[in-house]
């Protein structure tokens, strides 16, 4: 397959199911979607709940695997790999360096504080101990999280604090393609804003993000394309 240089990712025909083994149910959570992302771009993805938005990111990020259908991406080290298709060492490398991922629920770690995760974030990318330390109070700061809360497991902290963290750690990161999965579920409007004045800053920066949203208040003026997914298939 000829890929345009200006291309980050590209989605061929992607297609995916899961059985309910005790029903016998089979659920088509997207079929044949097929989807253009260039580079610096940010497309915004829009549909009600179950209607198969997330399983596009999941596939991308490879938490799961379709059954038909290719994503490929343009990599820095790799050149263009199909993540169908990628090893799980490259998969990753990926994960570490170039792409991110924000979900609207924060995986916790054990006996790691807010503050850790976010270093940890910075010193996976390559960062040193002092840049860690100095870029995770910044955004930290930005986010308004409380700094009697940066020293504490984030298992006891609201939902909306989780997610703060949970963004601020994907996005201290800047990788190359950010992946977003409703990364303003459980914000007010003024955390809200705090997460579009980074999402601004990383377009500013030619970072390539991929998102899905019901805030359609939010995308206004944010997102460069919008598609809605109705029933597993995609509309412009």
């Amino acid at each position: 397959m000829e890929h345009n240089e200006q291309v980050c990712l590209q989605i061929c025909d992607l297609s995916k199911q899961f059985t309910i083994y005790n029903s016998g149910k089979t659920i088509h959570a997207c079929q044949h979607v097929s989807l253009t992302l260039n580079k610096g771009e940010f497309i915004g993805i829009t549909g009600k709940s179950g209607s198969g938005k997330s399983t596009i990111l999941k596939g991308i990020y490879r938490t799961n695997l379709p059954q038909t259908g290719e994503i490929w991406y343009a990599s820095e080290k790799y050149g263009w790999i199909d993540l169908c298709q990628a090893t799980e060492r490259q998969i990753l490398y990926l994960r570490r360096y170039e792409i991110g991922y924000v979900s609207q629920f924060l995986q916790l770690m054990p006996r790691t504080t807010a503050r850790q995760i976010v270093e940890n974030a910075v010193l996976e990318r390559g960062g040193k101990a002092e840049e860690a330390r100095r870029e995770a109070e910044a955004i930290l700061l930005h986010f308004e999280l409380d700094d009697s809360l940066w020293d504490t497991y984030p298992n006891t902290f609201s939902g909306g604090e989780k997610l703060r963290l949970n963004i601020a750690s994907a996005m201290v990161k800047h990788p190359r393609l950010l992946l977003l999965d409703e990364p303003t579920a459980s914000l007010d409007q003024h955390s809200k804003r705090k997460v579009r004045d980074l999402i601004e800053l990383l377009k500013q920066e030619g970072t390539t993000m991929l998102g899905i949203f019901h805030d359609l208040e939010f995308m206004e003026n944010l997102c460069d394309r919008r598609y809605n997914m109705q029933s597993g298939a995609m509309d412009a």
